[in-house]
This record gives C-alpha cells, sequence and structure tokens, in this order.
C-alpha cells in the first residue's frame, strides 16, 4: 500500500499566508482604534433585563407590589447614578460612584432575597456596574465575592443549584467583560494622545533644525557678505581690481547660499569640511585676520565631516563678529575612534562670544545638541593665552573610517 507524505508549501505561498495574516491583524488593530467608546448611555439599555420583575409587578404575582415598585425605581435610579457619575470627568475619580454602588448592592441583595425569580437577573446587572467603577486589583476580588455570593442566594431562594450556577457565572462574566472592555477603550485612548504627542515632538524637532540649519547657513553667510563688502569698500578708492575681486566673491557667496538653503529646505545638505575651511580662509583673510590651519588624521566619514563642518562655520563665524582678533588657528586632529576640532583666536576673549557668557549664543547652543546627539561634545571658553577657544570632539567608528 502505498503511502502519501504531506510536504511542506512553497515558501511563496507561506509568504503570502504570512502577508494576509498580517494585514488581517492590521485590519483588526485599525478597527479597534476606529471604534468609539463607550458613553454614559451605552449601559443603559441593560435596564430591560428588569422586564420580567415590572411584568410580576404589574400582573401582581409579586407580593408587597407598592414596596416591590418602589424597590425597582431605587434599583434603576442608582445604577443610572453609577453610570453617569462613572463617565462624569468631574466625578468618576471621587467617591460619589462608589457610594452609588454601596447602595445599589444592598438594593440588589434587597430585592433578590425578598422576591427571587425574575429579579434574581440584577445580579448580572449589579456585577456589570462593578465592572464600571472598580478597577485595578479589587476588582478580581470583589467580582468573585459577588459571584459566589450571588450564586448562593440565587439557589437558595429558587431552590435549584444549578439556576444558582447559572446567576452565579452571568454575574461573573458580565463584570469582567465590562471591565475588559473599558480597559481595552483606555489604552485606546491613551494610543491616540501618545501618537498625537509624538505627531507634535516630530513637528517640533523638525522646526528646530530647520531653524538651526538657518541660522548657521545665513549667518556665516551674512558675515561673509559684509566683511567682503567692507573689504570692497576700503579697496575701491586705490585698488579698483581688488575690490572687484572682493565683489566678485560676494556674487559667488551669494549663488552658493541660495544653493544650500535650497538644499537645507528639502533636508539633504551634508556640509564638507573641505570646503568649510576653504571657506572660513576666505572670510578670515577678507576680515584681516590670520588665518592658520593644520589637518591630521585619517579620512573621515561623511557625516562627521558634516558636523566638523558646522563648527568651522559657526566658530568662524564668530570669530568674525566678535573677537576683534589679528589671528585665527583651526586645528584639526583624527585618530582611528575619535577625531578633535579646535579653533582657537587672540581676540577679547569671552566677552567676545554672543551672549554674556560663552554657551549663550543660538548657534553654540545648536551645535551643543548637535554633537550631543552624535555622542560627541562641544567645549566653549578661553584660550590658555587669552583669546576664545571652540573645542569640537566626536567619537569614530573604525569601520566608518576603513
Amino acid at each position: 500500500m502505498a503511502t502519501t507524505t504531506r510536504s511542506r508549501p512553497p515558501l511563496p505561498a507561506r509568504i503570502r499566508h504570512g502577508w494576509r495574516q498580517l494585514r488581517v491583524t492590521r485590519s483588526f488593530s485599525q478597527e479597534i482604534e476606529d471604534l468609539k467608546p463607550p458613553t454614559r448611555f451605552t449601559f443603559l439599555p441593560w435596564l430591560l433585563m428588569g422586564v420580567g420583575a415590572l411584568s410580576h409587578l404589574l400582573q401582581g404575582k409579586a407580593a408587597n407590589p407598592w414596596l416591590g415598585g418602589l424597590g425597582l425605581l431605587a434599583f434603576n435610579s442608582l445604577y443610572i447614578g453609577v453610570v453617569f457619575t462613572s463617565f462624569d470627568p468631574r466625578t468618576a475619580r471621587g467617591k460619589v460612584p462608589r457610594r452609588y454602588l454601596l447602595a445599589l448592592a444592598a438594593v440588589t441583595y434587597a430585592l433578590a432575597i425578598g422576591y427571587g425569580g425574575s429579579w434574581l437577573v440584577f445580579f448580572p446587572l449589579l456585577s456589570l456596574a462593578v465592572g464600571i467603577v472598580v478597577r485595578g486589583r479589587r476588582m478580581g476580588p470583589v467580582l468573585v465575592a459577588l459571584a459566589v455570593s450571588a450564586g448562593i442566594v440565587s439557589g437558595l431562594r429558587s431552590g435549584d443549584i444549578w439556576e444558582g450556577v447559572s446567576i452565579g457565572y452571568g454575574s461573573l462574566i458580565s463584570g469582567l467583560v465590562t471591565a475588559a472592555m473599558l480597559t481595552l477603550f483606555d489604552a485606546v485612548t491613551q494610543l491616540r494622545a501618545t501618537r498625537q504627542e509624538l505627531a507634535r515632538n516630530a513637528v517640533a524637532e523638525e522646526r528646530l533644525r530647520f531653524s538651526r540649519d538657518l541660522h548657521d547657513l545665513l549667518g556665516h553667510t551674512l558675515s561673509v557678505v559684509v566683511v567682503k563688502a567692507e573689504a570692497a569698500r576700503r579697496l575701491a578708492p586705490r585698488d579698483l581690481d581688488a575690490a572687484l575681486a572682493q565683489v566678485a566673491d560676494i556674487e559667488a557667496v551669494g549663488r552658493q547660499a541660495l544653493t544650500e538653503i535650497r538644499e537645507a529646505v528639502t533636508g539633504y545638505r551634508e556640509g564638507s569640511l573641505s570646503t568649510e575651511l576653504d571657506r572660513a580662509r576666505s572670510a578670515l583673510a577678507a576680515a584681516g585676520i590670520e588665518a592658520l590651519v593644520k589637518e591630521s588624521g585619517p579620512p573621515l566619514p561623511s557625516q562627521t565631516e558634516a558636523l566638523l563642518g558646522w563648527v568651522v562655520r559657526e566658530g568662524v563665524t564668530n570669530v568674525v563678529r566678535h573677537s576683534g582678533a589679528t589671528s585665527c588657528a583651526i586645528e584639526l586632529a583624527g585618530t582611528c575612534g575619535h577625531v578633535r576640532l579646535r579653533i582657537t583666536d587672540d581676540g577679547r576673549g569671552v566677552g567676545s562670544a554672543p551672549g554674556s557668557d560663552p554657551g549663550s549664543g543660538s548657534g553654540l547652543k545648536g551645535l551643543t545638541e548637535r554633537l550631543a546627539a552624535a555622542g560627541g561634545s562641544l567645549g566653549t571658553g578661553p584660550g590658555p593665552r587669552g583669546g576664545f577657544r571652540v573645542v569640537a570632539e566626536l567619537p569614530v567608528e573604525e569601520e566608518q573610517t576603513a
């Protein structure tokens, strides 16, 4: 007799099956998020479970109908009070819903013990109210105690043990389902709030990044334009060719600034360190400041070069604007796992920095945050021989350097 073996489905079929399951899971989660949370009116239709008790009163099958009617009115009023106060933000966290719940429990046990029969269905309604009000660790013991006592009262009042089990089980399930449903909607509400907060944070972070880029771009560019314009004005009376050369540099800087602003707006700008060093030499020379640039170490990854390019741009801009220096030294020293950039001038020192303290400028603050996000640091302060110094340090992974 031949035997057949069941082979596994081919890989594409398994992938399609997994993709369908993923789509079903996503659609289910999306449906949950799209559900509207329950309101105070969601749990009111359950009061129709008491129609049987009302029918007994109207047909005269219940003893003391006036007392039963008052009890039925008290139960409905207290149940509505529990639901409304539990969904009211002003009273939900207070003691009012619990007081209504205790009164509702007293009326429920009194009606169940006194009348039995159709009045026993008030136990599941009481359990539903417990699921609305009681949360946390106390909910489990309270529901178990309610279910057990409801089962005992129902069994003794009806004389049928299975009816007691049915009432107890229904009471337990109604409370658990209500609590689980409310907990789920609370989680969905928190998820929506978290998503909105993350979206707001992302927008704020993007605005901050954009403002930093514009500050660094425009601040440096305008400083170079002003310095070169002053140089052209000084040179024009005695050396027209040199003045025209400065004007040509202003035009080139302006065109380059327009290109950089477009790239910054699109979010794809990565500055080149060598380009920034060349611009720094040009800006310092135009301001009459002697520039000394020293470079050593292996090639750097593009991201590290971009960050150090921002440091050179901001540091040289501050030197040109505020220092009143006659010389500026830019030293770049790198190893396989670390790189350090130091910018030192012989100007007026700490007072040359923007603001009242060395790190108060918005540009220096932005650089500090950029480097910190990349695992580096930025230090500012007086130089060893006076003047002002900016020191940037960044880690460099060996794989990136290779």
